[in-house]
């Protein structure tokens, strides 16, 4: 029996986790930490759903903290197997994960401070730096396409999923006695036509998809070339005599943005003489990406000079690495472009400079990614007049822009799209990584216009994956001497009965009920009379 459990990303965003279950061996899929409101964050504190030792591997997808953050944590607790990624995904976790270990320490340090005064109970890292690195030795890197046994009766694949440098889809193979399923985890997918990454790779078949719905109710909105729209910001913030301050994930969307002013200055488009990369982890990020010039698409490596020199280092590009150049931007009132981390705006050098910069009228803060609810981006783009940050209320006077053209993910029509792509389709799609009114109006989608089966799992569901044989009902012998054809036919069978219910639901059959019956019933007899071809 194979089981699939969901322990993050369910009914969220963030905290990208799955358990696969074949009895004998278990696998774990990502182990991120959850973002977003208190309530959520929570699950960052408390003991896993299960038992960190009995996991015998863990694969991950990519090196954001949301998919990555509790790794620490879990060899903490027990886990002692190996984490198979990509070689840029092993990298990037190797700055990333003492990154977070180090912004814990800090966060709990000034919190520690307030609750002495106040004679509360002290408070420990969920992980420290030292932690972070300490379980790095147990990465192995795995190029895409290249399969390999992980464990017994688990084969794993990466493919590349275009969200950032180094993102996986993960197809993997599970046995069961004599059965095979294949499961294959979407990741995080990326937009087609993207710089600096390639697009998606296309899946030829799967029986099982788990699938992310970040942007799954939504098209990105951009009028116009993306990098059309950031010289229009930059030109308005200059003019206004402010500074543009833009939240940016340190991985991939920093580059993104390195790579659109590149550009942009080449061109003469921008004259802005102070630029400040204020994140020594996206210092160190945008360095590991140099170092991978390989990886680039094919528009991005013409523009490096055929690697000769890299397309993220810019004229007047001051890279900030430690606390006192951090602050000394904070002097400057006007005529820069400052792009610091954390992205969603809730940790590290960002909230310092949001702090200097939200109570002026003359200040831009321009919004580039996904902001979770419950975080002080989101706040800041549904319009909060007064927001709190680092135990002071700040004015927000400054103007609040958002461009959802740089975003990493994927929007409805990229997923879809990706999605139509199998030339086999999956039996059932489970929507995951998505706040539940996108990921269920994402799967209404995929069942109304290709007529697959979906769910969306809750947090800790438990999903049963049958091999094909036991999914079906008995069959004649004649049938049985033709597997592959009824395997074929129950898949079409069963495609068809979920599009007609959700046209039912929906209202559109019941006006010609009996018009629809009598179209099954003829397909119904094409399919036997296939079958009885092919069995003969």
């Amino acid at each position: 029996m194979i089981n699939l459990h969901f322990y993050g990303a369910a009914g969220t965003v963030t905290g990208s986790c799955y358990l696969l279950d074949n009895g004998r061996h278990r696998l774990l899929i990502d182990c991120g930490l959850f973002q977003g409101s208190k309530a959520i964050k929570e699950r960052n504190y408390g003991p896993f759903p299960f038992n960190p030792a009995s996991i015998d591997a863990l694969v991950l997808t990519h090196a954001h903290i949301d998919h990555c953050g509790l790794i620490p944590k879990l060899y903490l607790q027990g886990f002692q197997g190996p984490v198979f990624t990509t070689p840029v995904s092993a990298e990037l976790a190797s700055v990333l994960l003492p990154d977070s270990g180090h912004i814990q320490e800090m966060e709990v340090e000034r919190k520690n401070r307030k609750n002495s005064r106040a004679g509360l109970p002290l408070l420990t890292p969920i992980y420290t730096a030292a932690q972070a690195a300490a379980c790095l030795e147990h990465f192995q890197a795995l190029d895409y396409k290249e399969e390999k046994e992980i464990l017994p009766g688990f084969r794993l694949r990466l493919q590349d999923a275009g969200h950032i440098l180094g993102s996986a889809i993960a197809e993997i193979w599970v046995r069961d006695g004599e059965q095979e399923v294949k499961v294959t985890f979407s990741g995080d997918l990326g937009n087609p036509g993207q710089p600096i990454v390639n697009d998606p790779a296309p899946i030829e078949a799967t029986d099982y998809l788990v699938m992310e719905s970040t942007y799954g109710n939504r098209h990105h909105n951009v009028q116009g070339d993306k990098i059309e729209r950031l010289k229009e910001v930059i030109n308005r913030a200059m003019k206004k005599g402010g500074n543009l301050v833009i939240p940016a994930f340190a991985v991939e969307r920093t580059q993104d943005l390195l790579y659109a002013l590149n550009i942009l200055l080449r061109q003469g488009a921008i004259k802005v003489d102070k630029i400040f990369l204020d994140s020594p982890l996206a210092v160190a990020a945008t360095e590991i990406f140099c170092r991978h010039q390989d990886y680039f698409d094919a528009e991005t490596k013409e523009l490096s000079n055929d690697g000769a020199t890299c397309p993220f280092y810019l004229p007047g590009l001051h890279l900030s690495r430690t606390a006192e150049e951090s602050m000394a931007i904070n002097k400057i009132q006007g005529g820069a472009i400052i792009i610091a981390a954390s992205g969603m705006c809730d940790a590290g050098r960002i909230k310092h400079h949001l702090k200097h910069n939200l109570w002026r009228p003359e200040s831009t803060v321009l919004l580039v990614g996904y902001q979770a609810a419950g975080t002080l981006g989101r706040r800041l783009l549904d319009g909060e007049k007064r927001v709190r940050i680092h135990g002071e209320e700040i004015a927000v006077r400054a103007e609040i822009v958002s461009l959802d053209g740089f975003s990493a993910h994927a929007d409805q029509a990229g997923l879809l799209k990706w999605l139509k792509s199998f030339a086999r389709p999956p039996r059932k799609v489970f929507i995951t990584h998505g706040e539940e009114e996108a990921a269920r109006d994402f799967a209404s989608l995929v069942t109304a216009e290709l007529g697959l089966a979906t769910e969306v799992p809750q947090w800790l569901a438990t999903a049963q994956l049958l091999p094909l044989a036991e999914s079906l009902p008995a069959a004649s012998p004649a049938t049985l001497t033709a597997s592959a054809a009824a395997a074929e036919a129950e898949a079409t069978y069963q495609r068809i009965l979920v599009q007609l219910k959700a046209l039912v639901e929906a209202g559109f059959a019941r006006q010609d009920y009996a018009g629809v019956n009598h179209k099954l019933q003829q397909i119904a007899a094409i399919l036997n009379q296939n079958l009885d071809e092919k069995a003969s």
